[in-house]
């Protein structure tokens, strides 16, 4: 009952906030706006994906159900267990070809909210439907309790991989899923694409691993823009090779000497910087 009222008066402020001018609402940070929605818009069999990972929005969202056989969305109440169709049938895919060769249930972390868009915590992406989060640590036995924190699977203290804790299994489902040809890209800390590159040297798919901090608990799945989704903006492939070599050292390159100028933040995305096709996903019922 008290979610139902919670998500009564989200609806009631977006409504509000939608209906002030449209210079208003246009220049109101649209992570502020897609952040109150509670459920996605009807699916009326058009696009899906709008615009680019970073700036763009999701219609006629799928969800994917909070448990089931062979996995488990950790922490449910963050609401963003929305994906674009291809996005949801890929993820339904994997959990199925993981569970058959017997592995442990994944544990599934963001994927997008109800309508895609900016987050206000957590993600510079994720917001047209095509990025998903699994978690490095897989469910074993009863479900995860919603606070839960996967631990890291470097080195304390290190940028290498702990191998007791990044084994045949983590290493074997990051694998699994750069294989599939629906996959553009995969980020993992780069201690990770280094256990990899070690692990799997001479696989055709390792350029897809790209280094990124921050992923050294979960790695973030980024589907290429299904032929189907013309709204959607690819993004350019990445350089060619498989990125274990001079590139990867780069990353573990000490910080040129002196302090380090601190960049200036960039100001929030609104909706008149995206596409003019949000405006009518966040209005739509």
């Amino acid at each position: 009952m008290l979610a139902r009222s919670h998500a009564r008066k989200a609806a009631i402020a977006l409504t509000c906030l939608l209906a002030l001018s449209g210079a208003a609402a246009a220049e109101t940070p649209a992570r502020d706006l897609f952040g109150k929605v509670v459920g996605p818009s009807l699916d009326r069999g058009g696009p899906h994906a709008i615009g680019g990972y970073a700036g763009g929005c999701l219609a006629g969202a799928r969800s994917l159900p909070v448990a089931g056989p062979g996995w488990q969305v950790l922490r449910p109440s963050r609401n963003r267990t929305y994906g674009a169709p291809a996005m949801i049938a890929w993820l339904g895919d994997l959990i199925a070809r993981n569970r058959a060769a017997g592995q442990p249930a994944l544990l599934i972390g963001d994927i997008a909210q109800p309508r895609g868009g900016p987050m206000s915590s957590g993600h510079a992406s994720h917001t047209i439907g095509l990025d998903a989060d699994i978690w490095l640590t897989p469910r074993i036995g009863d479900l995860v309790p919603e606070s839960f924190e996967p631990p890291s699977m470097l080195a304390k203290g290190g940028r290498q991989v702990d191998p007791a804790r990044f084994g045949p299994w983590q290493g074997g489902i990051i694998a699994m899923a750069a294989a599939s040809p629906a996959v553009a890209r995969i980020f993992v800390a780069p201690g990770i694409k280094a256990a990899l590159c070690s692990r799997y040297a001479g696989q055709p798919w390792l350029g897809k691993i790209r280094p990124w901090f921050g992923h050294d608990s979960h790695f973030h799945v980024r589907l290429a823009c299904p032929p189907s989704e013309t709204a959607c903006v690819p993004q350019a492939p990445p350089p060619p090779g498989d990125g274990c070599g001079a590139e990867l050292s780069s990353w573990f390159a000490p910080p040129p000497p002196g302090p380090a100028k601190p960049a200036r933040p960039k100001p929030p995305l609104t909706l008149s910087g995206m596409p003019a096709a949000c405006t009518a996903v966040l209005k739509a019922p």
